[in-house]
């Protein structure tokens, strides 16, 4: 028996030329085959890795570097950036109106869109819940928006719905209400896009519907013996116990809300319109960079628009303690 440098230790007798050696609870066959072989194995799980490790280097982190530099100068594409240091952030804020505007459009956007879309996708995941014979059936009905959102056909459709001599305001004729097209209204083209959100409330509500599923039956049959009608079993059994998934839908949601885009370029025909009532964010940061060649100036929004969400993001994670609750939590 004998020691080698601090924390290694010869656990085994030396038989047939073979150690080995335990390093805390890592044990090291010093075998040359062996060696030889896990450092193969280690090549190999490197080489598995490369396809992911170029992805990231060479399509994310190298361009996401490259337009933090961007954001920083003055850049049209067809000449070489020029530092200007901060003012595309100092022009954002003090020298353009519509930068204003679309950020408070986003916002509303954001703040009105995403509580509803999880309110609704909440409301139909408990009815499913409670319902055995043909779920699988509404399930898959509720589903299928989410699986075709975002796309241009869809806003396409939207489009056509909600025009003038479309099927919404048709039916709406019949109660003598005539609102003459939502796309070409600025007071009613903002809640007809927060209205396309909310209908694509499919996948959240499948997510729902797995974490009521995973609620014990034997907290409602307390909670129903205790006296406790629906509303008291909701408020004290369903929202405790659903609030981590709850959390998750949230911050997805919000996440997904202020990178609208798709929508919005086909519904306004890509101008942001009526009255920029569709310039968001992602909208307008298009249309700096893609339309008039300011480059530099699109990259400055672009990180704004992820500071924002990363401020957003931070604060969620750091309220959560006061009402996000965990099985087997302690806190």
């Amino acid at each position: 028996m004998s020691t080698t440098s601090t924390r290694v230790i010869v656990t085994g007798k030396r038989s047939s030329g073979r150690s080995l050696f335990r390093t805390g609870s890592y044990e090291t066959d010093t075998r040359p085959g062996i060696r030889a072989r896990q450092r193969r194995e280690t090549w190999a799980g490197y080489g598995f890795l490369l396809p992911w490790l170029l992805g990231f280097f060479g399509l994310t982190l190298i361009p996401m570097g490259w337009s933090l530099y961007l954001s920083f100068t003055k850049y049209n594409i067809f000449t070489p950036p020029q530092w200007i240091g901060l003012d595309n952030y100092i022009r954002m804020f003090t020298d353009d109106p519509n930068f204003i505007q679309s950020a408070q459009i986003t916002l509303i956007y954001v703040l009105v869109g995403t509580p509803v879309t999880l309110a609704a996708a909440l409301g139909v995941a408990m009815l499913l819940n409670f319902r055995d014979r043909g779920s699988g059936f509404f399930r898959s009905s509720f589903y299928a928006p989410s699986l075709i959102g975002g796309s241009v056909s869809v806003a396409i459709v939207w489009r056509a719905m909600f025009a003038n001599d479309g099927p919404v305001d048709t039916s709406l004729s019949f109660f003598g209400i005539d609102l003459g097209g939502w796309f070409g209204n600025p007071v009613l083209v903002l809640p007809m896009m927060i209205l396309l959100h909310v209908w694509q409330f499919g996948a959240t509500m499948v997510i729902f519907l797995a974490g009521l599923k995973q609620i014990p039956k034997e907290l409602y049959e307390a909670a129903e013996m205790d006296g406790a009608g629906p509303w008291h079993r909701f408020r004290a059994v369903t929202l405790p116990m659903l609030s981590p998934v709850i959390f998750f839908n949230l911050l997805l949601g919000l996440i997904g809300a202020f990178q609208v885009f798709t929508s919005a370029y086909i519904i306004s025909g890509g101008t942001g319109g009526p009255a920029g009532m569709t310039n968001f964010i992602t909208l307008y940061l298009y249309k700096r960079g893609f339309a008039d060649g300011q480059m530099g100036y699109a990259a400055a929004i672009a990180w704004v628009l992820l500071l924002v969400v990363a401020v957003i993001a931070f604060i969620l994670f750091r309220t959560q303690r006061s009402w996000v609750h965990y099985a087997g939590d302690n806190r």
